[in-house]
């Protein structure tokens, strides 16, 4: 292994200027310190668990997984690490009070990894997703650090790039204690690739782990069906409100719920209203729906999640601009159906799930999310095809953190 070490540094610090430049260039020459692994040290009676999530859509998908391991493993510090800025500016919004320490991963060779394992002394390193990183699994084994791949799959672009090399990642996933991966399809690709069947499980998916909140909630929901904008961002209002302008007139029964991401976008919300001659009324002033009132603006912080239990359908902003989406899980855990714009690359492999069975769907234009919304208030029998779809879904996916944390505790007993 001497050999690879001294090739891997080499070839490394070759390529280091290059990476360099392009990040300059790009604007997101962060955390290079960190990268070289000065971190902050831990001591073995600190008992570190290690969770690494690369980017946005694995730092979003830790939160429930890192409120259960910190009930269950008081004693233990957590050290959440990410690669991308991105993922670092989420992770330092999101965890700061959950996670003990939150980093950057290192630079996958030799000086930065050994000096990291020797910093942060991980009793247990969990890689969330899919991240094969050759001299981490190696130095991990090494030095006897469980590793694990959890919530793990592999899109069918980035399978087809695996098995072209399986004399490669055959030798380093044998440094993986074990794969647990999202569904049977994600296992047998692992298996096929070079990992041990036996060291291979199914876990379901961490982020379909959400609960139902309980909380009654009365906007004079009662006689009305409700389409629910969730997160809209500024683009995506008027989209909203043409769309449901056309909608309501064929269905009159329709009401509109919007919620903007950012509050300051109320005021835009309410000149758009008065141009489409909608009526409205706010949250903030618990108005609620009835004949004279089309439109609630939820001008409210902390309340979306639950106002999705009372809609008919959803819509989910941030999909419609460069966003990438916001959780549509949110609405899917009561089994509303939920249509997105085409920007969804934040939770691209949720909405995979959720379309391929029938829950959602993602559209291109503002039109494809009409026809879609109005054949669900015209079609009973589709509708609630789709709701009977989202719940198979949950049911197929749940009890993926609790998975998680029986592993923990058979590794840290």
């Amino acid at each position: 292994m001497l050999l690879l070490e001294i090739i891997i540094t080499i070839l490394f610090y070759l390529f280091l200027p290059f990476y360099f430049v392009e990040r300059v260039i790009h604007k997101k020459s962060h955390g290079w310190k960190e990268k070289f692994a000065y971190v902050k040290e831990f001591t073995k009676e600190d008992k570190v668990i290690h969770i690494h999530c690369c980017s946005v859509g694995e730092a979003l998908a830790i939160e429930n997984l890192l409120k259960s391991i910190r009930a269950n493993f008081p004693e233990n510090k957590i050290v959440v690490t990410t690669f991308t800025y991105a993922g670092q500016q989420i992770a330092q919004k999101k965890y700061a009070e959950l996670a003990d320490y939150i980093t950057y991963f290192p630079f996958d060779m030799p000086l930065s990894v050994n000096r990291f394992l020797a910093r942060i002394k991980p009793q247990v390193s969990i890689i969330v997703e899919t991240e094969i990183w050759p001299y981490f699994a190696y130095s991990c084994k090494k030095r006897n650090i469980p590793l694990f791949i959890i919530n793990a799959r592999i899109s069918d672009k980035s399978y087809g790039q695996y098995r072209r090399m399986k004399f490669f990642f055959k030798k380093i996933l044998q440094n993986y204690c074990a794969v647990y991966a999202q569904s049977i399809e994600d296992m047998d690709k692992f298996v096929s690739i070079g990992m041990k069947r036996e060291n291979v499980e199914m876990m379901g998916n961490l982020k379909f782990d959400v609960k139902r909140t309980d909380e009654n909630v009365d906007i004079g929901q009662e006689n009305f069906r409700i389409l629910l904008a969730g997160s809209t961002h500024k683009p995506e209002n008027e989209i909203v409100i043409n769309n449901y302008k056309k909608l309501k007139e064929k269905f009159g029964d329709l009401k509109l719920l919007i919620a903007p991401r950012h509050m300051e976008r109320v005021p835009d919300i309410k000149n758009l209203l008065e141009k489409y001659n909608l009526s409205y009324g706010l949250r903030s002033c618990n108005d609620k729906f009835s004949c004279e009132i089309d439109v609630i603006i939820l001008d409210t912080l902390g309340e979306l999640k639950k106002m999705y239990s009372i809609c008919h359908l959803a819509f989910i902003g941030g999909s419609f601009n460069k966003t990438g989406g916001h959780n549509p899980l949110e609405a899917a855990i009561y089994e509303k159906p939920v249509v997105s714009g085409p920007s969804i690359f934040n939770f691209k492999d949720i909405y995979d799930i959720l379309c391929k069975s029938g829950a959602g769907k993602v559209v291109k234009t503002p039109e494809g999310m009409f026809e879609y919304l109005k054949n669900l208030l015209e079609n009973q029998a589709e509708y609630d095809r789709t709701k009977e779809a989202s719940q198979k879904v949950f049911e197929a996916q749940r009890g993926a953190i609790n998975f998680v944390i029986d592993k923990l505790k058979a590794v840290l007993k």
